[in-house]
């Protein structure tokens, strides 16, 4: 992207290359598609966060479409929103090919994933937060893989799995509300079906140091314990043990934790204490 940082109104229209029809008598671009375009245009890195007003200034949208556009661009995944401001989406992060994030996630986490796997015999996952579900971005086998539905590349809902549980614990009520206002929809007669009874789960979560259990709640007979991966801004993964309903996972929790804590401090080194106290 070509956007220059010393001026304020940065996006010219029509756009360099020419692909797109010129701006009509009125100054707007002519299409959504258009004017979404100025808006990708505008983040010109990977982890920069603007405001409203600096999308607005950047691509000389008005104040009020610029709102709209974004508010439906953090709807289907092109952009998210934070207090620090909205940033790119894991949508527009997967299709330009730029979430290589991802593979330093693995590439992390996968000799603590094998160890948790060897010492507790056990399945052991690694997820991300794709929208209102996890991504499984690996799963090592134990005894009972097979009895385990699910895969690598796969999705599931994040208020019903562990994993899920642990990374929406450390997100503010406005993303939250943002994900979830369609609902949440049951799986099992043990998921978690209405906000507050998912925001109290989440409040117990974070008073267990961001250790979160499942029940059932996405499978029958399957049981989990997990933790989030996160920087001190934010949770960008998780790890899961799995099990049945008569395994110990209690005892098998600071295991999980004694793992995210390693993997979050060799991905955030400048976060290290923070991530290391919690």
């Amino acid at each position: 992207m070509t956007i220059s940082m010393t001026s304020p109104k940065t996006v010219a229209w029509p756009p360099a290359t020419g692909t797109l029809a010129p701006v009509p008598d009125g100054g707007l671009p002519p299409s959504m598609a258009a004017r979404m375009t100025l808006i990708m245009e505008a983040f010109d890195a990977r982890d920069v966060r603007l405001l409203l007003d600096e999308i607005a200034t950047r691509t000389c949208l008005p104040r009020s479409t610029t709102h709209r556009i974004l508010d439906q661009m953090v709807q289907l995944g092109w952009l998210e929103h934070t207090p620090e401001g909205y940033g790119m989406g894991w949508r527009s992060l997967q299709f330009c090919g730029l979430n290589d994030s991802h593979t330093r996630i693995r590439a992390e986490a996968a000799p603590l994933l094998h160890s948790l796997a060897m010492r507790t015999g056990m399945v052991v996952h690694l997820a991300v937060l794709k929208g209102a579900s996890i991504h499984y971005l690996d799963k090592i086998g134990g005894r009972t893989a097979t009895s385990v539905p699910s895969r690598v590349g796969g999705n599931a809902p994040a208020h019903a799995t562990a994993l899920g549980k642990s990374m929406l614990a450390w997100m503010s009520p406005e993303q939250l509300d943002e994900l979830f206002k369609n609902g949440l929809h049951p799986h099992t007669g043990r998921t978690i079906s209405d906000p507050q009874s998912l925001y109290a789960e989440l409040h117990r979560i974070r008073q267990r140091g961001g250790l979160a259990y499942e029940a059932g709640e996405s499978y029958e007979g399957i049981s989990c314990v997990g933790a989030a991966i996160r920087s001190r801004r934010k949770p960008v993964a998780s790890i899961s043990l799995v099990g049945g309903s008569q395994d110990p996972l209690e005892r098998m929790a600071p295991l999980v934790m004694d793992a995210v804590r390693r993997v979050s401090a060799a991905l955030f080194p400048a976060d290290a204490p923070h991530t290391a106290r919690t």
